[in-house]
């Protein structure tokens, strides 16, 4: 029998073109954590996307004004009131899109105190791939989020990859962050565990912080 109340996880998507690339980056890492949850527990599980796309006249209007309008307080109450935050950015400028960084400037820097949350990015390349450590990681920190140990970048070579024997494919990465923010979810730590690198196996285990900064590096 289920549980009354549902679980929420709220993904945040700051992509501008329709269909989007960080669109369906949200949606996957939110389906991956609704499968882990579903299977671990026996509460609904509730999943939202948030457009900011769609979003965006009002976000700026808040900013000059101070005054969200109906919209916008929806979304943001959503976000502040979620079990598990999923939050996509594209690049833009080897950073966070400015639409990104404008929402969460609108939430109370102790809205999200213990929240656990997956970070992801976008980009046409992979030298991005550290906007995820030097960007969004510090940001949440500052929002007293929690972010899980994985973090998810998706480059365009990256979208029907599975990796090869030295790196996990995208599937595989977004597996283990919807694990990671499942976890997370249920009060379950996720820290200090360990992972062969190269393994396609979807499991809980993850690369401690060290390790991930590594792994990022490129040649």
């Amino acid at each position: 029998m289920f549980a009354t109340t549902p679980l929420h996880i709220v993904a945040v998507s700051a992509g501008l073109s329709q269909p989007s690339s960080t669109r369906l980056l949200a949606d996957r890492l939110a389906a991956a954590t609704r499968e882990r949850l579903a299977a671990e527990q026996d509460r609904n599980v509730e999943v939202r996307v948030i457009e900011l796309r769609d979003l965006a006249v009002d976000i700026a209007n808040h900013l000059v004004s101070g005054f969200p309008s109906a919209t916008l307080r929806e979304a943001i109450d959503a976000v502040t009131e979620a079990d598990g935050l999923i939050a996509v950015t594209p690049v833009f400028t080897a950073s966070y899109s400015g639409l990104f960084k404008s929402f969460f400037d609108l939430i109370d820097n102790t809205a999200l105190t213990g929240k656990p949350v997956v970070i992801a990015a976008t980009g046409g390349t992979a030298r991005h791939s550290l906007v995820l450590e030097h960007a969004l990681r510090p940001l949440f920190a500052y929002l007293r989020a929690v972010t899980v140990p994985t973090s998810v970048y998706a480059a365009s070579e990256d979208w029907g990859s599975s990796g090869d024997e030295y790196t996990e494919g995208l599937p595989s990465r977004i597996r283990r962050a919807g694990g990671e923010l499942a976890s997370a979810v249920l009060g379950r730590t996720v820290s200090g565990a360990s992972r062969a690198p190269g393994l396609d196996d979807g499991e809980d285990a993850v690369v401690p912080f060290e390790q991930q900064l590594a792994d990022l590096r490129l040649d």
